[in-house]
């Protein structure tokens, strides 16, 4: 109790010693307050009675639990009755209300602090409320505030193993993130290093173990507001942390790279290729280490590491000279001191992207290394070769089109490549970004067989397509020519191009036995697409056929001067040296048909039975007759040369002209009106027609019937 009373007399005296020193220079000023008091939830700290003496300047100290804690302040004027003090504004506090008179002369008030673990001095001034002019004093009276807070660290340890040169991290959870000191510094030559960070609003305990077997860590940590100890003593040594471990022997730790792909050259070899690792806490600067692909000793050597400096993010600078290559699916890298495993990380090692052949599939075709393609075409074009997925190819002069059925892969890309019709390129050259390779596709005009259906022929009844003359065709008039157009705008058709069509024509003359009478051939008939073509104006030149091609100018003997069932046979087919495809080919044969065959016939009618007009009954069965005839032939209407088997003639007939006995009787010599009807037999040179006919006898003066077989020879 004496200790007690003494500490509150000491306090009073400071306090009052302390409101009037400053106008000790001037004249004594009496203090403005008796008493003051700041209760927070259920606590009453007051003046004189908690107070602390801190560099020499004594302090009310109290406890908060909140940066931004709400108190009531108490104050009591010095003079009885007098008007209370004014409170000047400051930024570490706000006045809510205005002080309200309470009984015994109190005043009451309540004080929003703001800040208060960040707040380096917290200070209540108070000045005397003005006199009754109007006009403020200028005394003040200073009470020098000290928060005081607990603050808690705690961690959660779900596994207690550490492993030698690999870097842990676990989350304290604290009861006031802002009043733990963060030094952000490792300690050193301890079992277990540790360091505290402060990241993402969040503290957070970095541990690197350095010895094997059981440690304990001991986090000592320093606040930035204290704290009163058993001994009534400030104190800003937050109570420690201890966190009991088992560090095992090392485990690799995998570091992660800020590339995952490298490239193998002549220059990542020399110059090396400059690679950001995390920090291994374990590396040793200006030092080289292995780089191999197995974990055992005796690997080969995928590339070297140099350590070059520490990075702000704690990360490690280094440069990378590459000695082979390496794939992230055949396993992870391991970097060594020497044969002993340190670390693992992982990343690409793979050589510039090369194009070694280039093929190309047309539709409905094959892969081909054939480079030529035509305007408009889509053709799929496949790239072999190392590394194609690093490169960035495109076609200069032709548009990529997306395919979900593109193959891309290391060593093999396809891609789907389309030529614009308005192309004006002979190369489209493929591109890796800005750079040309040595590959390119030729662009070449359309040069494909289109169907016939574009070459028309009028032998004298209009033009038609040479398509829809199937089979013989059958004219009964004189053919004056054969004449041949083309009809070029059915070429090409919007992006279905043909180009230019190469035809070869030959022509064939037979008589109506089949005999060849005139042959001819004409190579190299260029057929060019006409103006509604995309690309007419690249077709032209001059092998172009112009106008209508005339038949007669090239036969011997032309068509208005062949006979009856004479044939003009015409095959037209593309010619094929000039594509490589098979083409088409049509053959047109064109037939000079009659009706009607008019010839002077010489037959041996034989046993003709006669009947005279005037006398009675028949006559007796004459023998071998000779009859000269103009006869008329008739020809099957839907046959080539091909006639009935009947016949009419006129002319004369000598009955029995080859009996020339004294005693022959029935000779004489007639004027006849014969029909005939003959065996059609092809190719007979013996034939037996049947006579039917009448006429007139000239020994006898008398008409005359007959009828009967004959004996017909052809020569």
């Amino acid at each position: 109790m004496k200790i007690l009373f003494w500490r509150s007399a000491l306090a009073g005296l400071v306090l009052w010693l302390g409101s009037w020193a400053p106008a000790c220079a001037q004249a004594p000023t009496p203090p403005l307050l008796r008493s003051l008091s700041l209760t927070f939830d259920t606590v009453r700290y007051s003046l004189g009675e908690q107070m602390l003496t801190v560099a020499g300047e004594p302090r009310l100290y109290f406890y908060y639990h909140d940066d931004n804690q709400v108190a009531e302040l108490r104050l009591v004027p010095s003079r009885p009755g007098a008007r209370p003090p004014r409170l000047l504004p400051s930024s570490d506090f706000v006045l809510q209300d205005s002080l309200i008179a309470g009984p015994g002369g109190e005043y009451r008030g309540m004080i929003h602090f703001r800040n208060l673990t960040g707040a380096p001095f917290v200070r209540l001034a108070f000045a005397p409320a003005a006199d009754s002019a109007g006009r403020p004093a200028r005394a003040t009276q200073l009470v020098s505030l000290l928060p005081l807070t607990r603050t808690t660290l705690d961690a959660r340890l779900t596994n207690p193993e550490l492993f030698i040169g690999e870097e842990r991290v676990l989350e304290v959870s604290t009861n006031n993130l802002a009043n733990v000191r963060v030094p952000n510094e490792w300690t050193k030559d301890q079992a277990i290093d540790y360091k505290l960070t402060r990241e993402k609003n969040g503290l957070f305990l970095h541990l690197v173990p350095n010895n094997l077997g059981p440690h304990t860590v001991v986090v000592r940590a320093q606040a930035e507001r204290p704290y009163l100890d058993g001994a009534g003593r400030l104190s800003y040594q937050l109570p420690p942390l201890r966190l009991d471990f088992v560090v095992r022997a090392s485990r690799l730790r995998f570091l992660n790279p800020d590339r995952k792909d490298i490239t193998y050259d002549d220059a990542g070899r020399t110059t090396g290729t400059e690679l950001i690792l995390d920090d291994g806490h374990n590396f040793d600067l200006r030092r080289t280490y292995r780089v191999e692909g197995q974990q055992e000793p005796g690997g080969a050597l995928v590339a070297e590491l140099f350590t070059r400096s520490y990075l702000s993010n704690d990360r490690v600078l280094c440069q990378l000279r590459v000695y082979n290559t390496h794939r992230q699916s055949d396993g992870y890298l391991y970097i060594k001191d020497g044969d002993l495993a340190k670390y693992i990380t992982n990343f690409d090692i793979t050589p510039r992207p090369r194009i070694a052949t280039l093929s190309v599939l047309h539709r409905g075709g094959d892969w081909t290394t054939s480079t030529t393609m035509n305007p408009g075409e889509t053709v799929d074009v496949r790239l072999e070769g190392e590394s194609l997925l690093k490169g960035r190819y495109h076609f200069d002069g032709a548009n990529i089109i997306p395919s979900d059925s593109s193959t891309r892969s290391e060593k093999t890309v396809i891609y789907r490549v389309q030529v614009p019709l308005s192309s004006v390129r002979r190369r489209v050259v493929v591109f890796d970004g800005n750079a040309p390779t040595d590959f390119a596709l030729s662009v070449k005009e359309a040069q494909r067989p289109h169907p016939l259906n574009f070459v028309l022929v009028n032998y004298g009844n209009g033009p038609r397509p040479i398509t829809q003359l199937n089979g013989p065709v059958l004219y009964d008039k004189t053919i004056p020519d054969v004449v041949f157009s083309f009809n070029t705008n059915a070429i090409d058709e919007s992006r279905d191009l043909y180009g230019r069509q190469y035809l070869t024509m030959d022509v064939r003359t037979v008589d109506d036995k089949g005999n060849l009478i005139d042959q001819r051939t004409v190579d190299q008939l260029v057929i060019c697409p006409g103006e509604a073509s995309p690309r007419y104006a690249y077709y032209q030149g001059s092998d172009c056929q112009a106008g209508n091609f005339s038949l007669n100018s090239l036969l011997g003997r032309k068509t208005y001067d062949l006979d009856a069932w004479y044939r003009i046979i015409i095959t037209v087919r593309d010619d094929a040296k000039q594509y490589s495809t098979k083409g088409y080919s049509q053959q047109v044969e064109l037939v000079l048909r009659r009706h009607v065959n008019f010839d002077v016939n010489v037959s041996f009618p034989a046993g003709l039975l006669t009947k005279v007009q005037g006398t009675d009954g028949y006559g007796s069965f004459s023998g071998i007759s000779l009859a000269t005839l103009a006869q008329l032939s008739f020809y099957a209407p839907d046959k080539i040369n091909r006639q009935r088997p009947y016949r009419i003639g006129a002319g004369f007939v000598a009955l029995n002209a080859f009996n020339l006995s004294q005693s022959a009787t029935g000779r004489d010599l007639g004027i006849v009106v014969l029909g005939s009807v003959t065996p059609v037999r092809t190719g007979a040179r013996l034939t037996f027609p049947l006579y039917l006919g009448g006429g007139y006898l000239l020994s006898a003066g008398k008409p005359f019937f007959l009828l009967g077989p004959g004996i017909g020879v052809t020569l």
